[in-house]
């Protein structure tokens, strides 16, 4: 579980969040969306870690590993494009490169013998027996063919170098997930794969992305980001849209009738208010007048409600 507590994050005169209290749960898959600039990729980084809010804080259910898709497509470029996958994992990868470097001394002792034991059974549960062909299973689903495995990173194209990355951020079942505009450079046909991996997907996910069909697809629940806050609405991108759409006209409705009713008090109050024969009706038109409530309906950061459809589909 993620919970976010009184997060603020100001830049300069400029406020991207004002105590945001959010929480995020396991099964469910949330689509971080809202106007360019609104500060979607700034709250995951806000999650990771990366950027420390200027107030609040963020915790996260102890023990539980998070996975972020890396936007540097420069960062592993001295690796294979095998074992970056697989540095997804970072504990994984850090327990084999230990227990390997015992293997490989001269002067094994009995004490290492002891060391490398517990290692090989913390390498064992945390899948590391199966992790190549798990990762290779990963990138053959994403597109990257076999044969390109053993390459360096910094020999592939970008295109591929994407891919890449996304296949480390899915690799070893992480509790949380983190990804910042996934299918940028997928064709429809891994789109449609990573849709129905995100849909099985039993963990926390939250996704950023500008493809309202991909959204549709895999998300339990929409967090808005909007006016420095965040709600969290279940359903997909185009039940929120059309819920908020007709959140949008009750409230403007609503208020069209309180305006009415106003007028119609202020007319009385004017017309009576002098009058001994209708100053108790007069007083009571006042009381009214101040208990009316109006909708707050300050327009949206958005100055187009609809998102972006990339690829085309069917």
């Amino acid at each position: 579980m993620i919970s976010v507590n009184n997060v603020t994050l100001a830049y300069g005169k400029r406020v991207l969040f004002d105590e945001v209290n959010i929480s995020f749960s396991k099964g469910n898959c949330y689509g971080v969306i809202g106007a360019n600039g609104a500060g979607k990729s700034t709250f995951l980084k806000i999650i990771s870690g990366e950027i420390e809010p200027n107030k609040g804080t963020v915790s996260i259910t102890p023990g539980e590993r998070m996975a972020v898709l890396n936007q540097n497509q420069f960062a592993f470029d001295e690796e294979t494009v095998l074992n970056t996958v697989m540095m997804g994992h970072k504990k994984m990868w850090s327990v084999m490169h230990e227990r390997d470097a015992i293997y490989a001394k001269d002067d094994f002792s009995e004490a290492d013998g002891i060391k490398a034991g517990e290692l090989e059974e913390q390498f064992g549960e945390m899948g590391g027996y199966t992790a190549e062909s798990d990762a290779a299973t990963f990138l053959s689903e994403l597109g990257v063919k076999d044969d390109l495995h053993t390459m360096l990173m910094k020999d592939i194209g970008a295109n591929l170098k994407v891919r890449v990355l996304l296949a480390q951020a899915l690799f070893g079942n992480p509790d949380i997930l983190l990804l910042d505009e996934p299918t940028n450079n997928l064709d429809v046909e891994t789109i449609g794969w990573l849709e129905n991996f995100l849909a099985d997907y039993e963990n926390i996910v939250l996704v950023v992305s500008h493809d309202r069909h991909f959204l549709d697809a895999v998300c339990t629940h929409v967090a808005d980001v909007d006016k420095m806050k965040i709600k969290v609405y279940t359903g997909n991108y185009s039940f929120w849209y059309e819920s908020s759409q007709l959140a949008a006209r009750q409230a403007s409705d609503k208020n069209k009738k309180q305006e009415e009713k106003k007028k119609d008090l202020l007319e009385f109050i004017a017309r009576f208010s002098a009058n001994a024969s209708k100053s108790k009706q007069a007083t009571s038109r006042k009381k009214a007048l101040d208990k009316l409530v109006f909708e707050d309906i300050t327009p949206s950061n958005r100055k187009y409600p609809g998102i972006i459809f990339k690829p085309e589909r069917e």
